[in-house]
């Protein structure tokens, strides 16, 4: 039997399991602190917690359950890890050097389903979500990597925007915000993690309703129903009317600025018409509280009809927007000269394979 990770505990579960075992409440403090501040990878090494207690938590959780499989750094210093689980199944999580800190983008599902038709991620479809154990040892095992080069850094932003819809994982995701961000552990500050959704509206109201203070961000990627519809099937469940009231319900109950993702394809979505017609649905009211972030596409083989948006086309929805007062920018990429797309590095591993074993 497949031991559960011991990182999927948030501080209270694991102090109540504890004391639930006959255990001081006191020592879900030491654990704690040797599993997030001295990061030891073995229960053996808490050398100050009643041993009783360390065997006991080795016989029901794991510190250990991702194993790396392989392993991209870029020129620019990124780093995408291909990780197995305990099931075999690979995952996707990336570190990104940037002038304000390293930031992780951690994976919440194996394969996704939203099924956008641009996206490496969704070549292959869901199997399964992801535990929260199992999201946050991914920041772990890159923090593992940053300590065994002895320099001294520390992961200090986090995006969830690997692979899969966070938000259909909504429990797992909230246990693993509620890991990372706890100020005896990692002590990640809210500001500086990013959640990403393709626009489950219904989950945008619970997610506004659980106030953890973390940032938003959704996948809008065109400006009317008809071209969501086309590169987003999701939009056909959830049209964008929809899924702005939604967004409304976010700003209005937090007052915290979100951002609007927006994958620039050639010809498709990248034209003057589309930055006003965009201006124009995020209209004035919300315009103090919208970001715009510009992303250029990475091309993916097994999406051949679309193609990337050159610079002076970039600059131009840019600038069309930055006239009628929206706040954009544009995403600095990374990993340019590996399999930068989201699930692309993953999919041509399992591909491999299957030629190899086939």
């Amino acid at each position: 039997m497949n031991k559960q990770s011991i990182y999927g505990l948030t501080f209270e579960q694991l102090t109540a399991w504890l004391i639930e075992h006959g255990h001081k409440k006191s020592r879900a403090s030491h654990v704690w602190e040797w599993l997030y501040r001295k990061r030891v990878t073995d229960f053996s090494d808490m050398i100050d917690v009643n041993k009783e207690c360390s065997q006991l938590l080795s016989e029901h959780f794991a510190i250990q359950t991702l194993t790396e499989h392989t392993k991209q750094q870029s020129a620019d210093g990124t780093i995408k890890f291909l990780f197995k689980l305990y099931d075999g199944n690979l995952i996707e999580t990336v570190l990104m050097r940037h002038k304000f800190g390293l930031s992780v983008c951690v994976t919440t599902q194996v394969g996704c389903n939203i099924g956008c038709s641009f996206c490496a991620s969704g070549l292959l479809k869901k199997s399964r979500d992801l535990s929260s154990g199992e999201i946050v040892e991914q920041v772990m095992n890159v923090q593992h990597h940053l300590d065994q080069a002895g320099e001294g850094d520390l992961v200090s932003h986090i995006v969830v925007m690997g692979i899969g819809e966070p938000f259909d994982n909504f429990t797992n995701l909230v246990d693993f915000l509620n890991v990372v961000k706890d100020q005896k552990g990692l002590a990640l500050a809210a500001r500086h993690i990013t959640v990403s959704t393709s626009g489950l509206a219904d989950k945008i109201y619970e997610f506004t309703d659980a106030d953890l203070r973390v940032n938003l961000a959704v996948s809008l990627h065109a400006p009317n129903d008809e071209l969501r519809t086309r590169i987003m099937k999701i939009n056909k469940a959830i049209p964008i009317e929809k899924l702005m009231k939604a967004i409304d319900y976010y700003l209005e109950r937090t007052n915290r600025r979100i951002t609007l993702e927006y994958i620039l394809l050639k010809d498709v979505n990248d034209q003057r018409e589309h930055a006003i017609e965009l201006s124009e649905l995020i209209g004035e009211h919300r315009r103090s509280l919208v970001n715009v972030n510009l992303i250029p596409y990475n091309p993916v083989d097994e999406h051949s009809q679309y193609q990337r948006t050159d610079r002076a086309t970039v600059s131009a929805f840019y600038d069309t927007l930055k006239k009628q007062g929206v706040s954009v920018s544009v995403r600095l990429e990374h990993g340019t000269d590996i399999d930068a797309a989201c699930g692309q590095l993953r999919s041509k591993q399992i591909k491999a394979e299957a030629q190899r074993s086939g």
